[in-house]
C-alpha cells in the first residue's frame, strides 16, 4: 500500500484496542477492538466488525 504525501497520521484510521469504554462517532460505547483516528483535536472511535469468512 502506497501513500500520499498529503496523506497524515490524524487521517488514517487504525486498529486499537480499548479497555475502559470510549464514546464512538454516534455516541455509544465501545470496548475491546475499534477502529481510532485522530481528527486534530481528539481521538475519534469506530466500532470494529469482524466478520467470518464463509468457509469456517
Amino acid at each position: 500500500m502506497k501513500l500520499e504525501r498529503s496523506t497524515t497520521w490524524k487521517e488514517l484510521w487504525h486498529l486499537w484496542t480499548v479497555i475502559v469504554p470510549r464514546r464512538s462517532i454516534n455516541g455509544r460505547l465501545v470496548y475491546g477492538k475499534v477502529w481510532r483516528r485522530h481528527d486534530g483535536r481528539r481521538w475519534i472511535y469506530k466500532k470494529f466488525v469482524e466478520y467470518a469468512h464463509p468457509d469456517d
